[in-house]
């Protein structure tokens, strides 16, 4: 919990010196996909496991495929 303190205190920081809630949303963000992993038990435990080697390829993303993100939805 201490960390997550740490992380909004200098999220809230950096947002007062450039005037936006910009990183604050950001973290806030991220603590949800967070949130999202831990609670659904089989894609935590995909996203934790060992990894043999090199997973592949991965394709770039193609326009409209998530990238436009809306940090309060």
């Amino acid at each position: 919990m201490r960390a997550e303190l740490v992380e909004s205190a200098q999220a809230a920081r950096a947002a007062q010196g450039i005037d936006t809630a910009t990183p604050v949303a950001q973290v806030l963000v991220e603590w949800r996909h967070t949130a999202e992993i831990y609670a659904d038990p089989e894609l935590l435990a995909e996203l934790t496991r060992d990894r043999d080697g090199d997973a592949g390829p991965v394709p770039c993303p193609r326009p409209g495929d998530g990238q436009e993100q809306d940090p309060f939805r």
